[in-house]
């Protein structure tokens, strides 16, 4: 379970990103992701450790490659807790990234990760959006 005290503070974050960049404000944005980034630091590998923050960080990294590898230490961080909920949207986020950077095969591997671990979670709108990534990309 994730401290609240964090999950606040990372919510707040993740809200005033969006602000930030609905605005098209850099430097505000900037300022709140790099507070964002140093939460995710503080508490690495410490019991305030979540994958929730480290997928929050890698939602609002611009640059995709370095988003992967944050998104990649989310995913361990939920292997480790094994959380279906974070396992199924990490892994669907980094499919979603890397059809956009035309890697297909490890978007699909991605997906059927995320729907096998989408089958224990309550979220049925999720599992569907799932399903249907998967059928579109399995069908190129």
């Amino acid at each position: 379970m994730i401290n609240t005290k964090i999950y606040k503070a990372i919510y707040t974050l993740a809200e005033e990103l969006l602000e930030a960049d609905r605005k098209g404000n850099q430097a505000a944005f900037d300022a709140f992701y790099a507070e964002l980034k140093a939460i995710c630091i503080d508490n690495e590998n410490t019991d305030k450790d979540h994958p929730e923050q480290w997928e929050t960080l890698a939602d609002f990294t611009a640059d995709l490659d370095e988003a992967l590898v944050i998104y990649d230490k989310a995913l361990a961080k939920a292997t480790a807790i094994n959380s279906k909920d974070h396992l199924s949207s990490i892994a669907f986020s980094m499919a979603v990234l890397q059809i956009e950077m035309g890697d297909t095969e490890a978007a699909i591997k991605n997906l059927q990760n995320a729907k096998i671990s989408a089958n224990k979670i309550e979220d049925k709108e999720f599992k569907v959006e799932i399903d249907e990534l998967l059928a579109t990309l399995l069908a190129e």
